[in-house]
């Protein structure tokens, strides 16, 4: 079905439910959205192309070094070397084969995270809403949108309440653009003048609505400019900058001393044919040229783990921040507690009444004073419960899971289960759950009072109204909101048995001390209020006006308990050096009673509100920070405050939130976390990390791994730059001492295939340090060689070498052939760094500490590489092509004791080191 987007801003919202076969109230039925989604295709905006296996794996043989040894090669065949060139050859391509492996590995981990971060949409189908990736929308969807949403495909809208959109991409508005369901007429309607469309992309700023999809993918405004907006390259993290200006440096000094090697032969008699092989070899094995390679695979493997976790990371860069974290500024609701609300005191006309059961649905009774109560019988009572369940746009829905076959035949008496859902926010699932309890259901209320219009919650007015109609003609506005707001608002109080009565002074005070009392008791606490208009008023059209002179009709408060796995995650964040700040709309006695449950705080003065926040300049501000734990009644400007005063004082914030008007904040901190539940879509875009289930535990978790990624990606530097200069070493020093080659070229080559690709790739899932959240967190400016890190790798490097070129000289003055010389130098150099790969497994423990078995994937990357490297040594078709012989006991005691010991003589300095500077400690005190 093609039509054009102008036509659909001319039909009438029957024409259009028609035009598409769908459904105002079911949506289309699942079945018809399948047949549609396999015709048309994925509703996605046409993409960059993306290189190819084959072209990844082509890509392998693009660097300079590859190509100049491949060119020698071919002079190598031409001069009739041909085994020397083939194996050369093949082991050139196994290089580039686990080079392929590598990349593609992390391209598809990257590509996984992009569909875990894809945006989703509210579909209603079958009758029952529910999220599903926007690419498999179709023409024809009915798509809830709330406030926070981008739109996820071309909408005809056919329900809207009070909503506006930001429509700058399209119009070049920068206001947003209030929205409706009337038909267009006229000529040609530009887009910015289609007010009953909503296009792709575009954000819901305010209100919530409906529309039907009438265009998806390439057929939308959006997807005809798509070719204008394709996707750019990924911009390269922090760190692998760094480590692409240090790879130049790096490939400078490597190439300066490969070819004082090559000039160092050339002096002493070597052909120039072997030393130009054994250059441009050496320079492939040294040259680092894999260093931001290398982070990517970490960074990728690293975003796998958090996804595990629940952790996604949408930007690679916040991987490398996480470590630095020192400040978390949390939200309370959800995300320190489990965003379960059940209503357990309802306060109305100077009454409070208990109410108990748990859990959405509708079991439970009312309770005052221990007796049961009816509430459809106390009037005021009712109006509560009725008021919560019409100022809502939640659903409440049961599922019935029945008992399996076998069992009902058991027992035979086995009943089905009914399991309820609230479909939207835990607060309204709470307030229709609490109606439900009193016999009074959403649905029938609804045939009462029929739903007119409404004025939206946003947390800048932390309130929210609904305009009804009943059958007489009167109009009513059902409020709910904080009751610090609500109150101001109203004139009247309503009176069970009586007109309602004017509020006063002292019933205010009464009312808010019931308020305070309930949040002591950790309660959220909300005010019921309404006002009415009769059929012959008028009503006003100013919603400011609509929210005034209302009579207030009771309190209603819920729990909503504390995650049980949050107090320790806290106390594990304060080891790490890392503070936790509550950041909360919610009232300060219940923020208190929430934290004291936490072990977050105990004292009232280290709660701060947001009327005392106002009245701080940034000094001050910034002077309260070092005591305060919790910041209650907050708005989305305080946060923005908060987040910059302490990045004044020098702290790495992450900042969580959720709703449209927390993406500033979340913008403006060093790690901005969304919620994956709850979270808007504009909220998660500003975000570089999403909580898929919404907790706090999941960011001190995302910390520890981002600390354990970094520490993984050090492990690679220490271990392939110390191993590199340690064969640079090797090398240099024979060829300066005038001693013959320890190495010929291929065996250069198969030695960086050896050592350099599976004990490298496997140090990159070492699993993550004890002791990494006992640490103070990383400072942003640390570079990548902080705490020693290159002396660290230029004495094990000189090690490495001292060993290889010491059993060399010895094998040679013992009258031994060339060849064995060669042979024992070359294993003891292999040898020597696949022990060294178990060292750098800890920058803190010595060898003997760190538990093999702890990374199995070693073990097998290690012992894979040693029987490739007896296979060249014992393998007669081998021997002749990497010019070895077979060695005996007498060789292998040389090469353990000479490969050991380099890894033997540092642990054995560092433990000098710190039993000296522990005694110079001692003797200060």
């Amino acid at each position: 079905m093609a039509h054009g987007q102008g036509a659909w801003c001319r039909r009438t919202v029957e024409e259009v439910v028609q035009a598409w076969q769908s459904d105002l109230e079911k949506g289309l039925p699942g079945s018809k959205a399948a047949a549609r989604l396999k015709k048309h295709g994925p509703n996605q905006l046409p993409e960059r192309k993306k290189a190819s296996p084959l072209g990844m794996f082509f890509a392998q043989f693009k660097d300079l070094m590859v190509e100049v040894l491949l060119a020698a090669t071919l002079i190598s065949l031409i001069l009739g070397e041909i085994e020397d060139a083939v194996t050369i050859m093949v082991i050139v391509i196994l290089n580039a084969i686990l080079g392929f492996v590598q990349e593609y590995k992390a391209e598809k981990s990257l590509e996984a995270l992009k569909r875990l971060s894809a945006p989703h949409a509210r579909v209603i189908r079958d009758g029952r809403q529910e999220e599903i990736p926007a690419e498999e929308l179709v023409t024809g969807d009915l798509v809830a949108l709330e406030a926070g949403d981008r739109v996820p495909a071309d909408l005809r809208l056919v329900e809207v309440f009070a909503m506006e959109m930001e429509e700058a991409a399209f119009t070049g508005e920068s206001h947003p653009v209030a929205k409706h369901t009337r038909p267009l007429t006229g000529g040609a309607v530009a887009l910015g003048d289609q007010k009953n469309m909503a296009f792709m992309s575009t954000i819901v700023t305010r209100g919530h609505g409906k529309g039907i999809v009438v265009a998806t993918g390439a057929q939308t405004q959006m997807g005809k400019i798509a070719d204008l907006m394709q996707n750019v390259a990924e911009e390269p993290t922090p760190l692998q900058k760094r480590l692409e200006e240090l790879g130049k440096w790096l490939v400078a000094i490597a190439g300066l001393t490969c070819g004082a090697v090559f000039a160092a032969g050339m002096v002493h008699g070597q052909s120039f044919q072997t030393m130009f092989l054994t250059g441009v070899s050496l320079a492939v094995a040294a040259i680092p040229e894999g260093l931001p390679a290398v982070v990517t695979i970490a960074l990728a493997l690293g975003v796998q783990r958090m996804i595990r976790r629940n952790a996604i990371i949408r930007k690679l860069p916040a991987v490398e921040t996480l470590g630095c974290t020192t400040a978390i500024c949390s939200d309370k609701t959800g995300t320190l507690t489990q965003n379960e609300m059940t209503i357990t005191r309802v306060y109305a006309a100077k009454q409070l009444y208990s109410v108990s059961g748990s859990g959405y649905g509708p079991e439970g009774e009312f309770r005052q004073a221990g007796q049961a109560v009816q509430p459809r019988k106390v009037p005021v009572l009712a109006r509560v419960l009725e008021i919560g369940a019409l100022c809502n746009n939640a659903r409440l829905s049961n599922l019935e899971a029945p008992q399996p076959p076998q069992k009902a035949r058991r027992t035979g008496r086995e009943r089905q289960k009914t399991f309820w859902q609230v479909d939207g926010d835990p607060t309204e699932g709470a307030l229709l759950t609490l109606a439900a309890k009193g016999g009074l259901p959403r649905e029938a209320l609804l045939q009462t009072y029929r739903l007119i219009g409404e004025i939206p919650f946003d947390s800048d007015r932390k309130m929210m109204t609904t305009l009804h109609r009943d059958a007489h003609g009167n109009r009513f506005a059902f409020v709910k909101g904080a009751a610090d707001i609500i109150l101001p608002k109203c004139r009247w109080r309503a009176e069970n048995a009586a007109a309602p009565s004017l509020l006063g002074d002292q019933e205010t005070r009464e009312i808010l001390s019931v308020a305070d009392h309930l949040a002591g008791e950790a309660l959220r606490v909300l005010a019921i209020a309404y006002r009415m208009w009769p059929a012959s008023a008028s009503l006003p059209e100013d919603p400011a006006a609509v929210e005034r002179d209302l009579i207030f009709a009771g309190l209603a408060g819920m729990m909503d308990p504390p995650r049980p796995e949050v107090a320790e995650a806290i106390r594990t964040a304060q080891r790490a050096g890392i503070r936790t700040l509550m950041v909360t709309g919610d009232h300060a006695r219940t923020a208190l009673a929430v934290a004291r449950q936490l072990g977050l705080a105990q004292d009232p003065s280290r709660v701060v509100s947001g009327v005392e926040l106002d009245r701080m300049d940034d000094r001050q501000l910034g002077k309260t920070l070092e005591k305060a734990a919790v910041f209650a009644r907050v708005s989305p400007e305080h946060k923005i405050r908060i987040v910059r005063a302490l990045k004044a004082q020098g702290e790495i914030v992450a900042m969580t939130g959720d709703g449209v008007n927390d993406a500033p904040a979340v913008k403006e901190a060093d790690i901005g976390v969304s919620m994956g539940q709850k979270g808007t879509d504009v909220t998660r875009e500003a975000s570089a990390v999403v909580l898929a289930d919404d907790n706090y535990a999941t960011i001190v978790a995302a910390i520890e791994q981002g600390r354990g990624i970094y520490d993984n990606i050090r492990k690679f530097i220490r271990y392939l730059l110390a191993c590199n200069v340690g064969e640079i070493l090797v090398m240099l020093a024979t060829t300066l001492m005038g001693l013959p080659l320890p190495l010929v070229a291929i065996q250069i080559l198969w030695m960086n295939l050896v050592t350099d690709g599976l004990p490298a790739i496997a140090l990159g899932v070492d699993p993550i340090d004890p002791g990494v959240m006992k640490r103070p967190p990383r400072r942003p400016s640390e570079g990548v060689f902080a705490d020693h890190l290159l002396m660290k790798i230029l004495i094990q490097g000189v090690f490495i070498s001292l060993g290889t070129v010491a059993v060399f000289v010895l094998i040679l003055g013992s009258g031994r052939s060339l060849e064995t010389a060669r042979t024992v130098a070359f294993t003891t150099l292999v040898a020597a760094q696949l022990v060294f790969v178990f060292r750098c497994r800890s920058e803190r423990l010595s060898l003997w500490q760190i538990n093999p078995g702890a990374n199995p994937f070693l073990l097998i990357a290690v012992a894979i590489s040693f029987a490739m490297q007896l296979l060249v040594i014992y393998s007669p078709q081998l021997q002749a092509v990497f010019k070895t012989v077979p060695l005996g006991s007498g060789e292998w005691s040389l090469i353990v004791f000479f490969a050991m010991g380099g890894t033997v003589l540092t642990d054995l300095a560092v433990f000098v080191r710190r039993r000296v500077l522990g005694r110079l400690a001692l003797l200060r005190v």
